[in-house]
């Protein structure tokens, strides 16, 4: 079974490989992708038969991916931190999921089950997935100065707080202000894959690059934000954890 591998972390692909070698299959991985962009192309040009997805990519989400790809005749295995939006979507949807750091039992697990499993049977699944993944309560609605404006916490990198407003940060490079302070909204966001490392920002953690020790957070677009002397031993616990550390 050609497989392609779509991962933006270059640890977790060789993870996998390793572990794959280490499992009695017949996957053989011909590729390996970073973003959705890239991905795309790769598996229109090998047509593989099983791809293993990350949920979220540099530049979008595995929904993303398989909504480009549709056509294409590949069975999916998604690959996973732990974070509630994502595990919510897999379980309604009862798709295949790994998370990680990747065990090899479930790995093994996940390709037995995979070999059996109809490709249009599994494309129903991920189709309840995907309306799972983008309902509502994955939604904030804000209140700006002339108008309501809903924004998708999937696409949400950081929020800024300054003399009581709140700057939201989009993925897509769009921003709005809110004329509420940052607590007001820590609570919903708190239930979601945010944290807060200073008193003025909160910050997605599925958009962390790295974190480096002298207390500097470096998101994926490039943006840094700073992690307080008195928060960032909490961070650093939540960051790890998130990253199946």
């Amino acid at each position: 079974m050609k497989a392609l591998i779509v991962e933006d972390k270059a640890y977790i692909r060789k993870g996998l490989i390793n572990l794959l070698e280490t499992v009695e299959t017949n996957v053989e991985i011909i590729g390996e992708c970073a973003s959705v962009s890239e991905a795309v192309v790769v598996s229109k040009a090998c047509r593989p038969e099983l791809i293993f997805l990350d949920i979220n990519l540099v530049d979008g989400t595995g929904f993303d991916f398989l909504d480009q790809t549709e056509h294409l005749g590949f069975k999916t295995i998604f690959i996973t931190a732990y974070e509630e939006f994502a595990l919510k979507a897999l379980k309604a949807g009862a798709v295949d999921y790994l998370l990680k750091p990747v065990d090899v039992e479930e790995l093994e697990l996940a390709l037995k089950k995979i070999k059996n499993l109809p490709i249009a049977e599994q494309k129903q699944q991920i189709h309840t997935a995907k309306k799972v993944w983008y309902q509502d309560d994955a939604t904030l609605v804000l209140s700006l100065s002339d108008s309501f404006q809903v924004i998708n916490l999937h696409e949400l990198l950081y929020c800024e707080s300054d003399k009581g407003y709140t700057t939201f940060y989009l993925a897509n490079d769009k921003k709005y202000v809110a004329s509420k302070p940052l607590k007001e909204y820590e609570k919903t966001l708190g239930r979601s894959n945010f944290t807060r490392p200073h008193q003025s920002y909160m910050v997605n953690l599925k958009f962390i690059d790295k974190y480096d020790k002298s207390g500097i957070i470096y998101l994926k677009n490039g943006r840094k934000v700073p992690v307080s002397s008195r928060k960032k031993e909490a961070f650093i616990a939540t960051f790890l954890k998130y990253n199946g550390h």
